[in-house]
């Protein structure tokens, strides 16, 4: 795959930049305000933090760095990705937790969904303001009690709460992760993947990736509509088309 940008993707690239190093010289009320201004846009090529590369993070970061972006796993045990960094080229790299935020124009969280507390306040200040698309299901027997409040709430509502400061989506939680890896571009109409979020420029960028990785993204709403898409719905890892999934979730 070729690695020279269009022009188009230079000039949004740039723009990126220059808020970014903005926000590094401002006061950090400053940076806050700067930090939505200097959101990556949908067709840029983006930098993209996973925290939490096990099934699900490792094909996004496999898929992902296919289209041409750049990725930096971590996980508990950061010497047990190595292999897959090398794999994937020099778009991959790997790193801590704390590191993947930081590098992160997108970051992803793919943990098991009793973590997200303790990553909320671990590393509040480094995803303040950032896109964050979030990948876990909450599951009462591995997650405790916390799992069972967030069924109750709807699960982009805990997570909203979990995760203060950032622009989340809820996205991928809904599909299996060996069909993430067999369904992606696949021939004829693409498989669809709910999103869910708040913010509307965070959810055109989670578009775009969920299209990168070779899927149909379906917004269904804000994130209090993210538990039409929890887990024992209709329509959790159920593998539809993008009509399909609309017919099923009554969107037009």
């Amino acid at each position: 795959m070729s690695s020279v940008l269009r022009p188009t993707q230079v000039s949004l690239l740039a723009a990126v930049l220059v808020a970014t190093m903005a926000v590094r010289l401002a006061s950090p009320q400053d940076a806050r305000a700067a930090s939505a201004d200097a959101s990556p846009q949908p067709s840029a090529t983006l930098k993209i933090g996973i925290i939490g590369t096990g099934h699900i993070g490792g094909t996004l970061a496999t898929l992902w760095v296919g289209a041409g972006h750049e990725v930096l796993m971590s996980s508990r045990h950061p010497q047990e990705l190595q292999a897959l960094a090398h794999s994937l080229g020099p778009r991959a790299r790997v790193g801590t937790p704390l590191e993947a935020a930081r590098f992160g124009d997108v970051v992803v969280i793919s943990v098991p969904y009793g973590a997200l507390p303790q990553i909320g306040r671990d590393l509040k200040s480094e995803l303040a303001g950032k896109i964050v698309l979030d990948t876990g299901n909450p599951y009462p027997e591995r997650d405790g009690q916390m799992a069972v409040e967030a069924r109750r709430k709807g699960t982009g509502v805990a997570s909203a709460e979990y995760l203060p400061g950032v622009r989340l989506v809820r996205a991928f939680n809904a599909i299996n992760s060996g069909d993430l890896r067999s369904e992606a571009h696949r021939k004829g109409a693409s498989i669809a993947i709910p999103l869910a979020g708040d913010d509307a420029q965070a959810l055109q960028v989670a578009e775009q990736l969920v299209r990168d990785a070779g899927f149909a993204p379906v917004v269904v709403g804000p994130l209090s509509k993210a538990r039409e898409f929890d887990v024992g719905t209709p329509v959790y890892t159920r593998l539809m088309t993008e009509p399909q999934l609309k017919a099923a979730l009554g969107l037009k």
